[in-house]
């Protein structure tokens, strides 16, 4: 049996973390000891399966603060996380195998420290998640950005989510050319969304009409996210059908959210307004921070996942819908490119108001393609995105990393 420890910042809900989840699931599947680290777990805001007892999770640190005056976001990060590193040294015992993603930082202290082999799982640079727009910015990004690269190449073995995350690993890290990360996949466990749910009281609110299409983005309320192109398409949509297909037709704006996040209480309230501006509000339903049943019901009563973001790093919302039967229509960049076949699986298009639009009117008025999509979206993560070969990939880069 081998003792894999995890590091991640912050184990709320979102696609990073359910990575995580997953690959702690997979790991415990084959007889290893897992055992997750964190600097912040809410069981009001996490996934079921590390707060029901099915993983072993330990928040350290959530005493430390998160940023100053809601500046330095970054390097709270690196000292919470590195907080967390070293408490895992000084009270946790030795560990074959510690798995970090998002920052980099503990690689250093676990190379210095411990014997145990270093996996570092790539979403995407961290650098490229933050813009520069001030020189005190750039300044205060530039010791940190050093580090983030310097810190990745000390991991005994890189992973990343997609193909176009290791392109963009290769262009950004321009000194760590000679490694060539290896691609593993996100996949998700079809074993929880084949569980029959009865539909929670909260989702009751939704219309419910004869030949109805509903329409679904799912998302973090973040910006970065671009959820204002589901709401503009939409209202473009609306424009052009008859009234007829007026009722039938619905918007569900279904995305995290956490109180302690200043942007998700923003973009939130920007996307309300924008709702109703553009005089579609009564079309449309807004909810936050569903839990893992009220998401199968979300998309077992939703017709086509809209999916807005662009150069998403890899998507797992994508193959969510899929496997439940139901089209995406994504941005034509990124992630989906691997995940969503244009035409077959749903549609990929440009990032625009028509491109969307348009697409959503195909399933509207031809109920076959977007049955025909469905029932192909299924076989296609069935065969390339399955849980068992998602844990049989990252068991072989365990064992290698242990030889």
């Amino acid at each position: 049996m081998v003792r894999i420890g995890f590091v991640h910042p912050d184990l709320g809900i979102g696609g990073a973390e359910r990575l995580i989840v997953d690959a702690a699931l997979s790991l415990q599947s084959r007889g290893h000891q897992v055992e997750i680290y964190t600097s912040h777990h809410d069981p009001g805001h996490c996934f079921s399966e590390t707060k029901d007892g099915t993983l072993v999770v330990q928040a350290v640190g959530d005493w430390l603060p998160r940023h100053c005056l809601y500046r330095g976001y970054a390097l709270f990060a690196y000292i919470r996380v590195l907080y967390v590193s070293l408490y895992m040294i000084l009270t946790c015992g030795r560990f074959d195998v510690i798995i970090t993603d998002q920052v980099s930082a503990p690689n250093l202290i676990f190379r210095l420290f411990t014997r145990s082999k270093i996996l570092f799982y790539c979403h995407f640079p961290d650098q490229l998640l933050t813009k520069r727009e001030t020189l005190l910015k750039r300044l205060y990004r530039w010791p940190i950005d050093k580090l983030e690269e310097k810190t990745t190449g000390l991991a005994h073995r890189i992973v990343v989510n997609s193909l176009f995350t290791r392109s963009v690993f290769q262009d950004t890290f321009s000194s760590l050319s000679h490694i060539v990360p290896a691609v593993l996949y996100p996949s998700i466990n079809f074993s929880s969304f084949d569980r029959d749910v009865s539909l929670e009281p909260s989702l009751s609110v939704l219309p419910s009409v004869p030949d109805q299409v509903l329409f679904l983005s799912i998302n973090r309320y973040e910006r970065k996210k671009n959820l204002s192109l589901a709401l503009m398409s939409f209202k473009s949509l609306m424009d052009g059908l008859e009234d007829e297909e007026k009722e039938r037709v619905h918007l569900v704006m279904a995305g995290g959210y956490d109180e302690r996040v200043v942007e998700n209480k923003e973009y939130y309230s920007e996307l309300k307004q924008l709702a109703n501006d553009l005089e579609i509000s009564e079309k449309v339903t807004f909810i936050r921070s569903f839990s893992d049943i009220e998401k199968i019901q979300l998309l077992i009563q939703c017709s086509a996942l809209l999916y807005t973001p662009t150069n998403e790093h890899f998507g797992i919302c994508p193959l969510e819908a899929m496997y439940m039967h139901r089209p995406v229509i994504a941005v034509n960049t990124g992630g989906p490119l691997e995940t969503v076949l244009d035409g077959e699986t749903g549609f990929l298009v440009d990032p625009t108001v028509e491109g969307f639009s348009d697409k959503m009117r195909v399933y509207i008025r031809d109920g076959q393609v977007l049955k025909s999509q469905g029932s192909k979206a299924r076989r296609h993560v069935v065969e390339r995105f399955s849980f068992e070969a998602f844990t049989n990939n990252l068991n072989d880069i365990i064992d290698t990393l242990l030889e």
